[in-house]
């Protein structure tokens, strides 16, 4: 079955921040790493949800930058996206990338985890770290693993 490349986004704001993406910015974010159609919830919360999640979700307390929650992926891909808005902030400014760099390449990262796409073996995390380069170089934005050691 081929279903129209039609991407139905939903964007959460639990933050308020001035520098936050706009739906358009994100939604030309996951087009370039989704080409198919698909249903995604995207999410920016605080630290305290955050943390939440990822304690209630992956058995880890603490705030993480991106948490994917992937529901299908054939014939439409949907899940959610939640973006802890004060680690990415913090990630942003530690890793001298800006804002909007950092976050296009953590919607881009959730994106192909949504897809199945995973980092657990080192041959995977290069795939996946490849095809992030190449999509982020796509949309103008600088190498998100410049100057990282692998």
């Amino acid at each position: 079955m081929n279903l129209p490349r039609r991407l139905n986004l939903s964007v959460q704001y639990q933050v308020s921040d001035p520098s936050l993406p706009t739906r358009p910015q994100i939604r030309r974010w996951i087009r370039a790493a989704e080409p198919g159609a698909a249903q995604i919830a995207v999410r920016f919360v605080d630290a305290d949800e955050g943390r939440t999640l990822n304690r209630d979700y992956r058995e880890k307390d603490y705030a993480t930058n991106v948490l994917s929650f992937p529901y299908e992926v054939e014939p439409l891909l949907m899940g959610d996206l939640v973006l802890c808005w004060p680690v990415l902030l913090a990630e942003a400014a530690a890793q001298g990338k800006t804002v909007e760099a950092h976050a296009a390449h953590l919607i881009v990262h959730g994106t192909l985890h949504l897809q199945g796409y995973d980092h657990e073996s080192e041959v995977d995390a290069v795939e996946m770290e490849t095809l992030e380069q190449e999509i982020l170089l796509g949309l103008d934005y600088p190498d998100p693993y410049a100057g990282e050691d692998r």
